[in-house]
This record gives structure tokens, sequence and C-alpha cells, in this order.
């Protein structure tokens, strides 16, 4: 609601993409973003929501959630050989290859998001910003730096903004080795948001 208001909204926490309808999954025990997403279509206050997921895990509970839902869109870019092993199918799904660098990751979200947003049309955009595609990641198995991660954040915020989105950013998973890190690539998620909208 705050998004909707303000044009972003972020929750510090939040991504639990991998919980389902009926029981958690993958350290999430209830799906955030389905339940807000359910909660505005039910209340009325949006009639279409992309979910773009950019966590290095596929957001399987999500999609498996809105599988049969037409006014929620999903689109998850992941690991393609990362959890879960088995994946449900979101709208659209990019599996990505191990080792996937800055160039090869920040060309397929720019060559997708501008036409989905396009296509979708949404009046709402929940955005989980795993920072698990970097290279230090201990359960990533991809190569983003830091300035690529934040790149893509920033790519992200600004496609939307403007297209006139308003977007809500969940922060997702994230495991390398040095908490600094982590911390590093969560700020710099607020520092787009921040750059692009006020």
């Amino acid at each position: 609601r705050y998004a909707l208001e303000h044009g972003i909204g972020m929750n510090i926490a939040g991504g639990t993409h991998h919980a389902f309808a009926d029981h958690g999954e993958g350290f999430c025990v209830l799906n955030d973003i389905a339940i807000a997403a359910r909660a505005l279509l039910h209340e009325g206050r949006v009639r279409r929501v992309l979910v773009v997921d950019l966590d290095v895990h596929q957001g399987n509970g999500t999609a498996r959630i809105f599988r049969n839902e037409p006014r929620v869109f999903t689109f998850s870019m992941h690991g393609a050989r990362n959890y879960p092993t088995r994946k449900e199918r979101s709208d659209l799904d990019i599996g990505l290859p191990d080792g996937t660098d800055d160039a090869l990751y920040l060309r397929l979200l720019t060559e997708t998001l501008p036409a989905l947003l396009d296509h979708v049309e949404p009046e709402l955009l929940f955005f989980q910003a795993g920072v698990d595609v970097l290279e230090e990641d201990r359960l990533g198995r991809l190569r983003l730096s830091l300035q690529g991660c934040a790149q893509r954040d920033r790519f992200v915020l600004a496609t939307a903004h403007r297209h006139r989105v308003p977007v809500v950013v969940s922060m997702g998973g994230g495991y390398p080795q040095r908490l600094a890190t982590l911390i590093e690539a969560h700020a710099n998620t607020y520092r787009a948001a921040q750059e692009v909208f006020f």
C-alpha cells in the first residue's frame, strides 16, 4: 500500500519465495510476496501484478501459488542447476548457467525486463532482490560482482520508474563468507532506490 502511494516500498527482510500455499520450504515459512499481492488484488487496489524474482534460486513457491492466476505474471531469473532441484513453471523462467558473470546477466535482464513491462502492463511490481547472485556467495554458483549486482538493482528500479510502475522490494537471499559483503550488497539496493525515486 505504501508503494502504491509513494512509488516504492521496501522490506528489509522478506522475499520468502520458496513458501507454498500449504507448506514452507527452503528457509521460507510464509510467502510474503504472494500474501501481499493477493491482498491488494482482493482489495481491488491493483488489477495486474508483475513479480520480478532475481534471487539465484527460482521462486518456486510464488510460481506455484500463481500458476492459475492470470492477474499475476511471475518472472524468475535464477541459476539453472541450483536449488530447487525440481523447478515450478513461472510465466517466464530464465535459467542461468553456473558461472554467469555481470555481462551475460545484465544483457539478459536488459533484453527482457522492458519488453516484459510493456507486455504485462502491471500496476505494481514486486522485486525480489536476492544478492546470492554474487561470486563469493556460498550457495550461489554465479559470478556477479558487487558492482554488477548494484547495476541490476538500479536497472530494475529505473525501468519500473520509467514505466510509472510502483515497486515493492524485498531483500531475499545472500550467503557470502563475509558479513560486510552482504550488508554492502543490500545497502546498494537502497542506494539505487534513493537515486531513482528520490
